[in-house]
């Protein structure tokens, strides 16, 4: 799990189902927090697989490890999504293009 120096993972609620997921209670500690759950469908199980892709990407690319600080932390996944991630990494579901450039393809269409 990644964290940062002297705090607990940071992991964010974006899996099952579970009757814990839904509850009450934890629907209002996510919200005092500023956060927003994203679960799925009951027979919807594809409609987090972008997100869930990319924080595993993220996650086996970047975040490998402990951040010194939140500060370094947001500044190194900042500088890998928009100077390598997003400008120059390759998607099969792109047609192996980046994103910005599958952006650049798709706004050149219309």
């Amino acid at each position: 799990m990644v964290g940062f120096a002297g705090t607990a993972g940071c992991d964010l609620p974006l899996r099952p189902r579970g009757s814990q997921y839904a509850s009450g209670e934890f629907a209002k500690t996510l919200a005092a927090h500023g956060f927003v759950p994203s679960m799925s469908r009951k027979g919807n199980c594809w409609d987090n697989a972008v997100v869930e892709s990319f924080f595993a990407t993220l996650k086996n690319e970047e975040a490998t490890g402990v951040y010194a600080s939140k500060a370094t932390a947001h500044a190194a996944i900042a500088r890998y999504i928009h100077g390598f991630y997003n400008p120059a990494r390759l998607h099969s579901a792109l047609g192996y293009l980046s994103p910005n450039d599958y952006a650049k393809k798709m706004k050149r269409a219309t």
